[in-house]
């Protein structure tokens, strides 16, 4: 497997891996089938032009795009199974990370996978645990005529999806203490990411905008990556991604304003603090 470093913004970036050998429909165990068989029911549903279904995928899809990044982003690293251990141990199957040299420094890569790989297992666990405590108390929805249990089904789907997420984390801590990733700087990332859309651009930046986070990825670039990379799933994770942190930073620069704002009308709270 392959693993991406994407930077969406100066402080942060999108982990994601590409799975090179694909696993036969043969292969596949009952999960991956279930989860392949309620893909195709979804798809079915956004099909449809009325009805509760098409406005359980309407909401659904607005929920699923404000599920964090970074936990799509560890979804995609396969759980570490008995087979996967060995031959990641054997030196069978290789694993490298690929990331813009321009960006990101290459003696910081490992630093920063371990970051991005770990610091989110223990709210993974506990918003896992805090699912199955639910389930049981949504379960008697069942119970009403007509009306799918919705509930029940959302908190099935989050703690699975807090499971991949804890065990892709699980994985990245492996390959990590068993030293077993190569980094490789990608021409291709750094001309992308030079050659697209910029979304700020300082010119001769001051400390001050140095200090200041800000977006180095555009929406549009994200079609432009998944199609160099020939990874078309990718253009939705960096999509949602972009359109999360750019979010948050305005939340962020308006919080800011408000506050510089209340400074401006009372100074004297100002000089308290300081």
């Amino acid at each position: 497997m392959r693993l991406f470093l994407l930077p969406i913004s100066t402080r942060r970036t999108l982990i994601y891996c590409q799975r090179l050998n694909v696993t036969t429909t043969a292969q596949k165990g009952w999960l991956d089938k279930g989860t392949a068989k309620a893909a195709s029911i979804w798809a079915a549903w956004e099909k449809k032009e009325s009805g509760w279904q098409k406005k359980v995928v309407d909401y659904g899809n607005e929920a699923l795009k404000r599920i964090p990044y970074e936990e799509w982003g560890l979804k995609s690293i396969p759980p570490l199974s008995a087979r996967r251990r060995k031959e990641e141990l054997s030196g069978k199957e290789k694993v490298e990370v690929s990331f813009p040299k321009t960006l990101i420094p290459e003696n910081t890569v490992l630093d920063a996978l371990k970051k991005l790989g770990t610091e989110r297992q223990r709210l993974h666990k506990s918003r896992m645990l805090w699912c199955f405590v639910g389930m049981p108390i949504t379960a008697p929805i069942a119970l009403l005529p007509v009306i799918p249990n919705i509930p029940f089904f959302y908190l099935v789907f989050r703690a699975w999806s807090h499971w991949r997420a804890l065990s892709g984390s699980k994985h990245i801590e492996f390959l990590l203490d068993n030293k077993l990733i190569t980094t490789t700087p990608s021409r291709v990332l750094d001309e992308l990411y030079l050659s697209g859309k910029k979304p700020f651009v300082v010119e001769s930046p001051t400390p001050s905008q140095e200090a200041k986070e800000q977006m180095v990825l555009h929406k549009s670039n994200g079609k432009r990556i998944a199609d160099a990379l020939q990874i078309p799933e990718l253009d939705i994770e960096l999509d949602r991604a972009v359109w999360q942190v750019e979010k948050a930073l305005k939340a962020e620069e308006e919080l800011r304003e408000e506050k510089e704002k209340l400074d401006s009308v009372n100074p004297a709270s100002k000089e308290k603090k300081i």
